[in-house]
């Protein structure tokens, strides 16, 4: 059994601008939880959970049948999924790329795995225990405009993740390249 999940890995200068959102938002200490480790940072395409060893060979097959050209993205906005309840930060990542690669990957598991009801194409930036100041924490993240860098996605993986006591750890099973 492996629990396992199809993402994009994002260049260093993607995850150096996201290291200086984190930075900031810690330093008002708006909220308590954790910000999501560097080398953790991706956007996760779709999540498969815990699955047999033969279900992720088939994983495997049907994600090497796809036939999609590289694309352009850029990071958005920041902002949280519930302004009720927050628990996630998030920052945005644009580009309707990023969309068509999530709904052939949906197409390509139909029949093992149920479609994403509404795909958020984002990259968590940190787990909220509890908001110390959530007008602040609002207005913040309204406020954050990261720098428009654009960079190419030319590829996704299939990742296994082990949830450990000091947080969660990621290994790669498969790369997919995209056509360039």
């Amino acid at each position: 059994m492996a629990r396992v999940f199809i993402a994009l890995d994002l260049p260093y200068e993607i995850i150096s601008e996201i290291e200086k959102i984190q930075k900031t938002i810690w330093k008002k200490t708006l909220f308590t939880g954790k910000l999501t480790e560097s080398m953790n940072l991706h956007l996760t395409l779709k999540f498969l959970g815990e699955i047999p060893d033969e279900k992720v060979e088939e994983v495997k097959k049907r994600l090497a049948d796809i036939k999609l050209s590289s694309f352009e993205c850029e990071l958005g906005d920041a902002g949280v999924f519930s302004r009720d309840f927050i628990k996630i930060i998030w920052v945005e990542l644009r580009g309707r790329g990023v969309f068509l690669l999530q709904k052939e990957i949906d197409q390509k598991l139909k029949d093992i795995f149920e479609p994403e009801e509404r795909f958020m194409s984002h990259i968590t930036i940190a787990r909220v225990k509890n908001v110390r100041d959530k007008k602040g924490l609002l207005e913040y993240l309204e406020s954050v405009k990261p720098r428009k860098i654009r960079f190419i996605v030319d590829k996704f993986v299939l990742k296994k993740s082990e949830l450990l006591p000091e947080g969660p750890t990621y290994t790669d099973l498969e790369e997919y390249n995209l056509i360039k």
